[in-house]
C-alpha cells in the first residue's frame, strides 16, 4: 500500500495488524482519486472509519487543505498518525479518536468538501451515519459523500432522507458510491 500521487508519492504506507481493516487496494484508490480529481485542491476532506488513514493521506498528498481522519480502534489511531508523521502531512491532518456518530459533531467547519466513508462490510453502520449526516449544518448540497461498500450493501434508504446517488462505481468485490443532499 503506497501513495499514489502528490507530494507524498510513491510513499510506503502501514497497515493495523490484524483483520479489523482492509485497506483500499492501490489501483481502486487510483480510480477514486481520478475521479475525486478536480475537487481534490483546497477541499476540507474527512475519512470515516479511517483504518490506516490512506485514503485521507492521499487526499492531502493531493493538495486537501485539510483532512480529519476518524477511528475508534487504538491500533487504527496508532497506525495513522505514523503514516502522518512518515508522509510529513501531520501539520494539515486532525486525528480524532472516537465512535464516528460522536466525532461527526466535533468537526467544526464551516462545510465539508468531501467526506468519505469505509465502514466495515455488512456491519448496517450505513443507514445510522446517513441518520446523522443530514442533520449537519457542514454538509452542504455541494458537499460530495463517497461511501465505498459491498456491491449488496443496500442504499434504498438515502431518498428519504433526503440524499442522491450521483455515481455508483462498481468494481469486483466492492464499489464507491457518490452522494450528494437530493
Amino acid at each position: 500500500m503506497r501513495v499514489i500521487a502528490g507530494i507524498a508519492r510513491s510513499l510506503p504506507l502501514k497497515a493495523p495488524e490484524g483483520l479489523d481493516t482492509r485497506p483500499t487496494t492501490d489501483r481502486i484508490k487510483e480510480t477514486l482519486f481520478n475521479i475525486l480529481q478536480g475537487d481534490i485542491q483546497g477541499s476540507v476532506f474527512v475519512d470515516l472509519f479511517s483504518g490506516s488513514g490512506a485514503i485521507g493521506i492521499e487526499a492531502l498528498s493531493r493538495g486537501a487543505k485539510k483532512a480529519y481522519f476518524v477511528d475508534n480502534s487504538p491500533k487504527s489511531i496508532d497506525c495513522i498518525q505514523q503514516n502522518l508523521v512518515f508522509t510529513k502531512l501531520s501539520d494539515r491532518a486532525i486525528v480524532i479518536k472516537q465512535d464516528v456518530f460522536s466525532a461527526l459533531h466535533s468537526i467544526y467547519e464551516k462545510e465539508i468538501d468531501i467526506l468519505f466513508m469505509d465502514p466495515p462490510y455488512a456491519g448496517g453502520y450505513e443507514p445510522q451515519v446517513f441518520e446523522v449526516l443530514k442533520s449537519m449544518r457542514n454538509i452542504t448540497s455541494d458537499t460530495l459523500i463517497v461511501a465505498e461498500a459491498s456491491l449488496h450493501t443496500d442504499f434504498s434508504f438515502l431518498d428519504e432522507m433526503g440524499f442522491a446517488v450521483m455515481k455508483d462505481k462498481q468494481y469486483k468485490t466492492n464499489r464507491h458510491l457518490f452522494i450528494k443532499r437530493a
